[in-house]
């Protein structure tokens, strides 16, 4: 077992050495689908895509103003967690946020500080919360990435692209070869509750099966309890309004967001041919995630 180990470790070195990138590199326009596949798909390589979606009118219209006029009593699906910490290890629990129904213009209120509530507010959910619940945004951008779908043909799930309509996105990047150096832990799954004193308690979901999920923060590692990590070579990039991030298929990846961020993610799924894409609206929040 140890030799196995050792010639993984060995092999994630040869990786760095030999392919991945020291840093993200930024493309200055949209690729070439057939070039994209080549350099960047192929090979498992993240990048950064300037200028790939400055024709959407979202990039302009999507102030405070315009979404309160267009969705403003909307009521969505918002996550709430005391700390902006999202779908993370606390103790020997992975911890979820509180969901609650709210008026879009509710939210932005927090986000604008009009109101003062507890707790960090945030507009996301997987699985085209922007086809269910904000067709009424749908026209403001391309329900696809024309040169990804493209480029996409022949190639099996999963790949994302992160699109940044306002604010910044801020990522850790982890390649696959890199996790032998990547703690996993076994955890009961649980959802933050707010209290009627403000507070937030933890409690257990028991009917759910227990959650296989990334112990670490990359932010703060603790090199002590988890020496290995010392190995791991994270790759860090920002992602600015009007540019797009390539996250390939089983990258470890770690988000932090500047306040009222706003973004829209492409998950191609080109197994049933179907592209997921979800609405972002941030107050404050990490986000570790697994390889996708």
């Amino acid at each position: 077992m140890e030799s196995v180990e050792k010639r993984l470790a060995e092999f994630s070195l040869e990786a760095h050495e030999l392919y991945l990138n020291l840093s993200v590199p930024y493309l200055d326009e949209p690729p070439d689908p057939l070039q994209f596949y080549r350099d960047w798909i192929g090979p498992n390589k993240p990048c950064v895509i300037r200028n790939a979606f400055s024709h959407w009118p979202a990039l302009s219209r999507w102030t405070p103003e315009y979404l309160r006029e267009k969705i403003g009593s909307k009521v969505i699906s918002v996550a709430v967690t005391p700390n902006g910490y999202a779908d993370a290890v606390v103790g020997d629990r992975f911890v979820m946020p509180e969901e609650r129904q709210m008026s879009f213009s509710s939210v932005l209120d927090i986000l604008e500080g009009k109101v003062q509530r507890g707790g960090v507010f945030y507009i996301q959910k997987q699985c085209s919360n922007l086809l269910q619940e904000l067709p009424e945004l749908i026209d403001d951008l391309q329900p696809h990435v024309p040169w990804m779908s493209s480029a996409l043909v022949h190639k099996d799930p999963y790949e994302n692209l992160y699109c940044v309509i306002s604010g910044e996105k801020h990522f850790i990047l982890l390649p696959p070869t890199d996790r032998p150096f990547i703690p996993y832990g076994v955890y009961q799954p649980a959802v933050y509750h707010e209290q009627d004193d403000g507070e937030f308690e933890v409690v257990d979901e028991k009917a759910s099966e227990k959650v296989p999920w990334i112990p670490l923060d990359p932010l703060d590692p603790d090199l002590e309890r988890y020496p290995q990590y010392r190995e791991a070579r994270p790759l860090r990039c920002s992602v600015k309004a009007g540019e797009m991030l390539y996250l390939p298929s089983l990258w470890f990846h770690h988000v932090q967001q500047s306040h009222g961020c706003i973004a829209v993610n492409y998950w191609y799924d080109m197994e049933y041919d179907i592209k997921y894409n979800y609405f972002q609206l941030l107050e404050s929040l990490c986000e570790v995630t697994g390889s996708t």
